[in-house]
């Protein structure tokens, strides 16, 4: 059988600002204790989970917190272009790092890119108009 992705994982090193921000964005994500280290909801047919850089630093004592700019980029599709302009402010407005405010693609929908509280990239846009 060959492999099937089936889980992304996001480590970071403030969880609860990191499911608030993922939250905003419309993910079913289940409440937690403040000391959870793992937590992970059903994203569309894939799961979506979180971890703490404690946690990944016990599993893996050789683990090297990441420098530099994203190394995870995720895409969220939005239902139209307002929701994108929506979307976009209201994550900016909570913390979010913009990146490329909303614009107008050249290849057909409304494209915007910030970065979650941990510097991964997030992608939102709107079906090709």
């Amino acid at each position: 059988m060959p492999a099937r992705l089936t889980v992304i994982e996001i480590i970071t090193a403030d969880l609860a600002a990191s499911l608030s921000f993922y939250r905003r964005l419309g993910l079913d994500i289940p409440e937690v204790e403040d000391d959870a280290e793992h937590v992970e909801t059903d994203a569309g047919g894939v799961r979506l989970s979180w971890d703490s850089v404690e946690l990944i630093e016990r599993i893996n004592p050789r683990y090297v917190r990441p420098a530099g700019g994203p190394r995870v980029s995720l895409a969220f599709e939005c239902a139209d272009a307002a929701e994108v302009d929506r979307l976009y402010g209201e994550l900016v407005a909570a913390g979010g790092r913009g990146e490329m405010a909303p614009f107008d693609a050249e290849w057909g929908p409304r494209y915007a890119v910030l970065f979650d509280p941990d510097g991964n990239g997030v992608d939102l846009y709107s079906p090709a108009r």
